[in-house]
């Protein structure tokens, strides 16, 4: 129709669930930030060590990589599969 815009959709959001000292936490952190730079996505991170139901759900998983609050992969993040899950 005439006169209607198309909403835009909201920013798709990445958390990265992990704790301090963690090399695998690391190594996902970066790939995160870059992929969400790369797509508009904004991300967050938590630590399993402040949060006592994250940890008792992730804790065998971490990093732990949710994006819209959806798991979407854990130990090692691939930047093609979450820059695929974050156009799509």
């Amino acid at each position: 129709m005439f006169g209607r815009t198309k909403k835009r959709a909201a920013p798709r959001t990445v958390t990265l669930i992990g704790k301090p000292g963690c090399h695998l936490c690391d190594d996902a952190r970066e790939v995160v930030r870059a992929v969400c730079a790369e797509t508009g996505a904004v991300w967050e991170e938590k630590d399993i060590l402040q949060d006592e139901e994250l940890n008792r759900e992730y804790w065998e998983q971490i990093p732990v990589v949710l994006v819209d609050g959806e798991q979407h992969t854990f130990w090692k993040v691939d930047a093609q599969r979450l820059r695929r899950a974050l156009e799509g």
